[in-house]
């Protein structure tokens, strides 16, 4: 796959079949869509693009909001729109001034002038441009005098999935990792790098790794301990991960940390990535070191298990 940051040096293809939007999390219903645009393209012996938008356009267009949270950082959705077959992945800079263009500026100038756009699929009641008044029929009403062609995804075949990054996020909220799975259509994923901790879980017999997100917009799921899988330098091992507070040590800042089974080497300043499996049980507090620790075997055994 080809990314761009720039349309700048986009280049001149002999049939861009394009689509567009933010596909956070490439979950089954962005899926629909990717399948039908490479099928299109591949029907008319030409090129599958789409066009995206970094940062999230929500967090340009409501600065203030707090609760902002993304399924998917941007590494994270190029991967995975690679693995689903895109052959160019157009990154558009989201700006201020660029939520203010107008849709049909925005068709003629970066998808009919830049891109040069034959054909177009797009997801069922899709909107963009300024104020989102951008819409299929808007699209359908210019693509003859422009030269191209759209098709929409009907409101069916998306029903028929029921997926939303909405229903996602909330499940993932609540810890309901297998949930999201299902509806993402793999496992969800959290990457980040190995800082320092406190090294309670050393004391303690259960060395763990603790990981800071480079993303502040990636989403965490909920509190609690979870069985993941765990991503080293390309090698996969078996954990069992604590998203939380350390209630037991009245600590405070939540923390994500992650115990490596048969895993014994300084990775500070690595990036790991963790896969999650199963929410075992909810961050909680015990009545006494010796009962944390007995349950922490009992966490990995359940992981052993699970995985």
């Amino acid at each position: 796959m080809k990314i761009y940051n720039s349309l700048e040096n986009f280049p001149v293809l002999k049939c861009p079949v394009l689509t567009l939007g933010t596909f956070d999390g490439v979950h089954l219903g962005h899926q629909k869509i990717l399948s039908r645009l490479n099928d299109m393209a591949k029907a008319v012996n030409g090129e599958s693009v789409l066009m995206t938008f970094h940062p999230h356009p929500r967090a340009v267009i409501f600065p203030d909001q707090r609760d902002i949270r993304l399924i998917t950082s941007l590494e994270e959705k190029t991967t995975l729109l690679a693995r689903f077959g895109i052959e160019h992945l157009v990154v558009q800079s989201f700006t201020r001034d660029f939520s203010m263009l107008n849709h049909n500026d925005f068709i003629r100038e970066y998808l009919v002038k830049k891109i040069g756009v034959k054909k177009m699929v797009v997801g069922y009641d899709h909107q963009f441009g300024h104020d989102r008044k951008g819409s299929f029929a808007e699209l359908q009403s210019l693509a003859p005098q422009l030269g191209f062609t759209v098709e929409e995804i009907p409101e069916q075949e998306i029903n028929d999935v029921a997926i939303s990054s909405t229903r996602i996020r909330k499940a993932l909220f609540e810890g309901r990792v297998d949930a999201a799975a299902s509806l993402l259509g793999y496992n969800y994923t959290f990457s980040g790098r190995v800082v320092k901790g406190k090294q309670l879980g050393r004391k303690l017999g259960f060395p763990t790794a603790n990981l800071e997100c480079p993303d502040p917009l990636k989403l965490v799921p909920a509190n609690g301990v979870y069985a993941v899988y765990v991503i080293v330098n390309d090698r996969q091992y078996k954990g069992v991960l604590s998203i939380g507070t350390r209630p037991t040590f009245d600590d405070g800042d939540r923390s994500v940390e992650v115990n490596i089974f048969d895993f014994d080497r300084d990775i500070y300043g690595e990036n790991v990535t963790l896969i999650f499996k199963s929410f075992l049980r909810s961050d909680l507090k015990f009545d006494g070191v010796d009962a944390l620790v007995a349950q922490m075997y009992r966490d990995k055994a359940q992981s052993l298990e699970l995985l």
